[in-house]
């Protein structure tokens, strides 16, 4: 009992309140640290959690030539295949730039496609990703190019995209004949003016 009395002696002395006012605010401190140290995160813990939510950024592969419906299984569908984008037929990868072109991100539809149109009109009309260029004016021509030197700058080109190949692996090219059909012209190399 005396200890206590010491106690209380001391802390009226020391801090000018009663005891039970003392241990009051005293635990009031220790919740408020509590509460406000849960609210952010340990050094380590943050790591860990950066570490988990991050794509491993892989060096390019080169992939060389590349037909348009190939280029489409890199969409970012699969996150274990980079994600690719072409401008006037050149691939370019662009994982390292995930967040934009990734699932989810605001540029996603250009990824597995050749957005060289799209790109040159600023546009997100599903009918405008095509690599085709014909009818651009001078001015959205001149868009494009812009864009093509951005990603020349900043990513690495892995490839190039070919005509369709048939199961010889001569390159084959559709044309339209009348609305649904189509009719394969097979090149071989050989000229057909001769």
């Amino acid at each position: 009992m005396a200890l206590w009395s010491i106690l209380t002696e001391t802390i009226n002395h020391y801090t000018g309140l009663s005891p039970a006012t003392f241990f009051t605010i005293a635990a009031l401190m220790v919740v408020t640290y509590k509460v406000v140290c849960s609210m952010f995160v340990a050094a380590e813990d943050y790591v860990a959690v950066k570490k988990s939510n991050e794509f491993v950024v892989r060096e390019p592969v080169q992939l060389g030539d590349v037909t348009e419906e190939d280029l489409r299984a890199y969409d970012g569908s699969d996150p274990n295949k980079p994600l690719l984008m072409a401008i006037k037929g050149q691939i370019y990868d662009v994982s390292r730039s995930r967040m934009f072109y990734g699932p989810g991100g605001p540029y996603a539809l250009f990824t597995g496609r050749d957005a060289s149109r799209a790109l040159a009109l600023m546009s997100f009309d599903p009918k405008d990703l095509t690599g085709n260029i014909e009818g651009l004016s001078a001015s959205e021509l001149e868009v494009l190019q812009d864009w093509e030197y951005k990603f020349m700058e900043k990513y690495v080109k892995v490839g190039q995209i070919v005509l369709n190949r048939n199961d010889n692996g001569n390159e084959v090219e559709a044309s339209k004949t009348d609305g649904n059909e189509s009719q394969e012209n097979v090149t071989e190399g050989i000229d057909a003016s001769k």
